[in-house]
């Protein structure tokens, strides 16, 4: 059996979700698959050609040690085996994809969703699960398993796909949004990315001012305090700190306008401003360069560049500090594209993409 697991761009909530504040993101089209089988041998063997690499994990039916951190063949087992599949034959299978690696494009959560899928189907009671459970796994697989500060996102937008709004507070609600949306053009930068450090500088700093903030006023709260509100606190707080404070209220209500778009482009009769949500993205852009400062110089140079050739709006992908890009060009996409690559990025043209599919031997 093969499965096929979309990467994501995240379009609004970037460094939200794990503040318990919602985000929109979209599975794109560019994936990475499985293909595996039962095997008589027990134990877990994959081949990873594109990176040179095998897998080979011998097993005796209990709970796998971690050799490594953010080992995700094993955990996926692991969590499992606490849900009750067992797995007395072996599996034996390769790995392909085409999603950049560590750029902020969930290649690691598309490839847990997808081991996943194929675990649940070739252990010996398979199971058919939905893809919100396969994402729920996947989120205990990779961030609660190992203590990691990251969100919910990646897994709910590559298992579920397509464009999804996702809060997970005070409990995870789920919507999926079917917008009009074009061509997008992805940027690699090929820099390399501090995921764990900036996650925890930004996150970190994050609650650290809201706990601060909580002792003068009670009553203030990240997803209802208004914006017009944080001037009363500026003397309490470092410039940086101010800064990044409205910067997030800012993204929370960037976000808010652009769900507001995407649920009305589900009439019919209602114009898609196409325009205005690149305007959306750039605005939120402004912040994660500024407030959360997590673009970079090169990122910078490729989204000017990008908008320059013709892309309507853009922003950085990912926790930053490196990895991608994307810009929103439902025209000229490979004018766009090449904008990026003269910048020294690596562009690759997508689309909004359906989630975690089973595809037929």
């Amino acid at each position: 059996m093969t499965v096929s697991t979309p990467g994501r761009i995240c379009l609004f909530g970037e460094h939200q979700d794990y503040l318990g504040l919602p985000v929109i993101a979209a599975a794109i089209s560019r994936r990475i698959q499985v293909a595996a089988r039962a095997a008589e041998q027990r134990g877990f063997r994959l081949n990873l050609p594109d990176i040179n690499d095998t897998v080979n994990i011998p097993f005796d039916g209990q709970e796998l040690p971690y050799p490594q951190i953010r080992d995700y063949f094993r955990s996926a087992v692991n969590v499992l085996l606490r849900e009750g599949f067992t797995f007395q034959k072996g599996i034996e299978g390769e790995v392909h994809g085409n999603i950049p690696i560590n750029s902020g494009t969930s290649s690691s959560s598309a490839l847990l969703v997808s081991w996943l899928n194929i675990l649940t189907q070739l252990a010996d009671h398979p199971r058919l699960l939905s893809p919100e459970q396969i994402a729920e796994l996947a989120y205990v697989a990779e961030v609660l398993e190992f203590g990691e500060p990251g969100g919910m996102m990646d897994h709910y937008s590559t298992a579920v796909g397509n464009v999804i709004y996702l809060e997970s507070q005070p409990r995870i609600r789920l919507e999926k949004l079917s917008p009009p949306l074009g061509t997008f053009v992805l940027g690699d930068s090929q820099e390399p990315k501090d995921t764990i450090g900036i996650l925890k500088r930004v996150k970190v700093g994050m609650l650290d001012i809201i706990k601060n903030l909580k002792t003068i006023n009670p009553q203030f709260a990240l997803d209802t305090s208004d914006i017009t509100e944080v001037s009363e606190f500026k003397d309490f707080l470092t410039k940086d700190e101010y800064v990044l404070l409205k910067g997030n209220l800012s993204n929370r209500d960037i976000l808010r306008d652009a769900l507001a778009m995407l649920r009305a482009s589900a009439d019919a009769q209602t114009h898609f401003d196409h325009v205005r949500f690149g305007q959306l993205l750039n605005d939120h852009q402004a912040n994660l360069r500024d407030a959360q400062r997590i673009s970079t110089p090169k990122i910078n140079r490729m989204i000017d560049a990008a908008l320059v050739a013709g892309a309507l709006g853009g922003k950085i992908n990912g926790s930053g500090g490196g990895g991608c890009m994307f810009v929103y060009a439902p025209e000229k996409p490979e004018e766009v594209a090449e904008a990026i690559e003269r910048e020294g990025g690596k562009a690759f043209i997508i689309n909004v993409a359906e989630g975690t599919t089973i595809l037929a031997d």
